[in-house]
């Protein structure tokens, strides 16, 4: 019936759903880059924010984790709410929470009540990630290259957000306080709701109206077991019984979750994902490289900030090359998806990646900032191929109304993995500026090392181009 209505109107098919595609990625990207925004941009304020509401550390270090926890913990169950009741109502649930939130936080009294605030940020944030890919998969259907690129874009969109974060934090406390910096989200709320009102609703996955309540209380306390402990292991350090706890916590509703889902008739996570033709292997190509990378940024905050000196801001302003290219790279990869497949950029990007990390072994106490540029090109550049290839991989192994919930699944391994890997390079530095070189060169070899196996796992794994295309076709 539509082939007889372009037929009729002489309108261009491929162009239509091309304009159609463009406002979906949009509308997704706008929550993405929401959600990446406001992981860097409260970090300037801190100083400031202990200052008005006379804060200690623990309460500074809670204003952060309790975002990231919340995220965290909740991405999985917030894809499958996706999945089950529409994602773009669970997207759009997610932005008006995070709006609320948003106000709450900008005018909180205490660190209490901000803490509480960014803790229902982080569940906007939960909401709105897994169904962002969600509507980004209805829109392109089967069409792999369309996909491909869109998923470009919108992880370009959140490369953007986590660059502007610290200079758009900086420019609004010259001006005014931080609390503008959790204010100045309602209006990019509103735009982002309005842009997603107007695309279509996902496809829903048919259910008999069961609701799978045990495996979300399993998954809930698997992953916040697991990034409670990782949080707390560098304050308090592993051997802590809060942290051993948490890590018992986590050891034993792990597997019961998978227990649980093996016997539900209609679970969270169908375990038939691990089957699909790489799925398995996207989804651990993601924690490697969230682990190494952001694990390698926090060691690089260090050594420019305690071995060279960098101010807060001049970290900020070193970083930005990381960035830049991760941009550029990103847009690429959305379009080399499309010719070559995701084999090549995966294994390419997770290739590139190590040779970045190689590069760090060079530097030393007095290494030149110059000296940094050819790593800070390489590190984004591998992971800015990778990623976008991944996360179709990824959406392309399950059916439409399942991508809420594989979506979930990746971004909270990667969550998980990003969070592990602060803590474990993290714990391979010390103190003193030649412990802090020590344990970025450890770090970096740990992290070669992986990225090495990732490339494998990439190229045994992944469909090549051809069969990629017979299996969408």
């Amino acid at each position: 019936m539509l082939h007889r209505f372009y037929l009729i109107t002489g309108m261009d098919q491929h162009r239509f759903s091309q304009h159609g595609i463009a406002r979906v990625t949009t509308a997704a990207s706008f929550g993405f880059a929401l959600v990446q925004l406001d992981v860097t941009i409260v970090n300037v304020a801190l100083p400031r924010i202990a200052s008005d509401l006379h804060s200690g550390v623990a309460g500074l270090q809670w204003v952060v984790d309790a975002y990231a926890l919340a995220f965290a913990v909740l991405l999985l169950g917030m894809g499958y709410l996706g999945d089950r009741l529409g994602g773009r109502r669970v997207y759009l649930g997610g932005m008006l929470l995070f709006a609320l939130a948003s106000v709450f936080c900008g005018w909180s009294s205490d660190a209490a009540m901000l803490i509480a605030g960014r803790t229902l940020q982080g569940v906007g944030a939960a909401a709105m990630l897994p169904c962002s890919l969600a509507l980004l998969s209805h829109a392109t259907a089967h069409e792999h290259a369309l996909r491909a690129r869109a998923v470009g874009w919108w992880t370009a969109s959140g490369a953007i957000a986590i660059a502007a974060g610290p200079i758009i934090g900086g420019l609004l406390m010259s001006v005014t306080s931080w609390r503008s910096i959790f204010f100045v989200n309602v209006p990019i709320c509103v735009v982002g709701a309005w842009l997603t009102w107007r695309v279509p609703e996902t496809e829903r996955k048919a259910h008999d109206g069961r609701f799978d309540l045990r495996g979300q209380i399993l998954a809930i306390l698997a992953l916040t077991g697991l990034t409670m402990a990782v949080i707390e292991a560098k304050p308090l350090g592993w051997t802590h019984p809060l942290v051993l706890a948490c890590v018992g916590v986590a050891l034993v509703t792990a597997p019961l979750f998978v227990w649980a889902e093996s016997r539900c008739a209609a679970p969270m996570l169908p375990l038939r994902f691990f089957k699909a033709p790489g799925f398995s292997v996207a989804v651990a190509y993601g924690v490697i490289v969230n682990l190494t990378y952001y694990g390698i940024v926090f060691l690089l905050s260090l050594y420019l900030q305690r071995v060279h000196g960098y101010s807060a801001l001049r970290t900020g302003l070193a970083y930005l090359p990381l960035t830049a290219t991760f941009f550029g790279v990103n847009i690429f990869s959305g379009w080399l998806v499309g010719r070559a497949g995701a084999r090549v950029p995966m294994v390419l990007g997770a290739l590139i990646d190590a040779a970045g990390f190689g590069l760090l072994l060079l530097l030393g106490a007095d290494s030149p900032y110059l000296l940094m540029l050819p790593a800070f090109a390489l590190l984004p550049s591998g992971m800015g191929l990778g990623v976008p290839a991944m996360t179709t991989t990824v959406l392309s192994a399950v059916e439409k109304h399942a991508s809420g919930t594989a979506s979930g699944v990746l971004n909270a391994a990667r969550q998980a993995a990003g969070a592990i890997g602060v803590a474990l390079f993290g714990s391979l530095a010390g103190n003193s500026n030649d412990m802090i070189v020590h344990g970025l060169h450890r770090s970096a070899w740990i992290a070669l090392i992986m990225l090495l196996l990732a490339a494998v796992l990439a190229f045994r794994g992944i469909a090549s181009h051809a069969r990629t295309l017979r299996r969408l076709g």
